[in-house]
């Protein structure tokens, strides 16, 4: 369906946007239904809120709270390029991603999984703290919690436009690991810079996932492939206590800058190799991403590093 947002201000002052969407089809109501029904659900910091809605004569609106700093696509892909987009801020989006994840897929009873994260879905405040928003795909998922055989609270592949899980590309389904492995892909896009298709046409490879994994670890490669915009822009204050949180002897030996620089970057690149594994049995929990995010984001921005 075609949409289209506005800004707009209520009359108690409130900035908001006001999206319209023409509802076409029946498929696109549906969808938008579905969004506005689980929107009332929500209340959590790292999701979007919403003010109210309405139908008339086929077209939807619904009024969300204004978020200055626009979409994650548009601050890392954009004219700016990620440039407003400090490591130590890049990190703190994760953990905000992670974090609005975790109530969604652990906490909201019954579960949500959300199907359509991407960065086009990241909406960022003027704080750039990260909000998830665009739920007309995402799945309410009778039964409990928990991760059984790695594939738990099944759904429907049904319309799905953004990162797409291995297994869901097989069989159809989408589960808590697929939106996982979506967070991957936004982590990979953090830590590099690039799309996640971009790099099919200059590399040769599959895509920027099938690359990328053979380097995440990869301690002599891996600081040399981050987005340059933030390649080496961390003191060395910081690195030195990442090394010291994660025991990495290298930082000890040799407190150079050149040399123990790439310990951060493969802390980020492990967790990211993790939530792309092709096996969803072998992706962590929501909750283990969360407590390996949280010591490599400095203590100001909502992490426990102190720097």
């Amino acid at each position: 369906g075609f949409k289209l947002v506005y800004k707009a201000i209520l009359d108690n002052g409130t900035e908001v946007a006001v999206k319209k969407v023409f509802c076409l089809t029946k498929g696109i109501q549906r969808e938008f239904e579905n969004e506005v029904k689980l929107l009332s659900r929500f209340h959590h910091s790292n999701v979007i809120s919403s003010y109210g809605y309405s139908i008339e004569n086929e077209t939807g609106f619904v009024v969300y709270e204004l978020m200055h700093n626009g979409s994650l696509e548009t601050q890392l892909h954009g004219p700016s390029r990620g440039s407003q987009l400090s490591w130590h801020r890049r990190l703190k989006i994760a953990l905000d991603i992670a974090r609005g994840l975790h109530y969604l897929n652990e906490l909201c009873i019954p579960p949500i999984i959300h199907r359509n994260l991407k960065p086009s879905t990241i909406l960022l405040d003027s704080n750039f703290n990260a909000k998830i928003s665009d739920f007309g795909m995402a799945g309410v998922v009778a039964g409990g919690g928990g991760k059984e055989g790695g594939l738990s609270r099944s759904l429907n592949f049904l319309g799905k436009t953004g990162p797409i899980a291995p297994e869901s590309i097989l069989n159809g389904i989408l589960t808590d690991m697929s939106d996982v492995y979506a967070f991957g892909v936004i982590l990979l896009e953090l830590i590099l810079g690039r799309k996640a298709l971009e790099m099919s046409e200059v590399s040769g490879q599959e895509c920027l996932v099938r690359w990328a994994r053979g380097v995440l670890t990869d301690r002599h490669v891996m600081p040399n492939v981050v987005d340059p915009v933030i390649r080496g822009t961390m003191s060395v204050n910081h690195l030195n206590q990442v090394g010291l949180k994660f025991k990495f002897d290298a930082i000890k030996i040799h407190p150079d800058r050149a040399d123990i620089i790439y310990a951060y970057y493969i802390q980020a690149g492990v967790i990211a190799y993790l939530c792309l594994e092709d096996e969803p049995k072998y992706r962590p929990l929501i909750t283990d991403i969360l407590n390996s995010l949280v010591p490599l984001v400095p203590v100001g921005l909502g992490g426990t590093l102190i720097v």
